[in-house]
């Protein structure tokens, strides 16, 4: 493992010791690739995803744009699925990446979509 990966999962066990999802307030994880972002809604008592989206769902990938921006349309997606299972509030997992570019996007999306962090 290079010495960027080991830092990055450092960073990533730092967040995970403060930040569980629950049933009532899950955990939005974050993973970002070169190319795409998939986000999840996960319960952490139970260990199990509840939504999940990404920018390779067949409405966004459609869409003609920058990463960052189809980034937002994830975060916004997965807002609306979360919405109609009902759930309001949810825990932000950066997943080890700073919070700015296509992360910032999607946090942003799902705010605007409705969800409270």
């Amino acid at each position: 493992m290079s010495n960027t990966l080991q830092k990055k999962q450092k960073i990533r066990y730092r967040i995970r010791k403060k930040v569980s999802g629950t049933a009532i307030k899950p955990r939005l994880s974050v993973f970002r690739s070169n190319n795409e972002l998939y986000l999840q809604l996960i319960n952490d008592e139970d260990g199990v995803t509840i939504t999940s989206a990404s920018t390779r769902d067949k409405d966004i990938a459609a869409q003609a744009g920058t990463k960052t921006e189809k980034s937002k349309l994830a975060g916004s997606a997965i807002a609306k699925k979360a919405i109609d299972l009902g759930i309001k509030e949810i825990v932000f997992d950066r997943g080890g990446n700073l919070y700015h570019g296509r992360i910032r996007a999607a946090a942003e999306g799902a705010r605007e979509a409705g969800l409270q962090f």
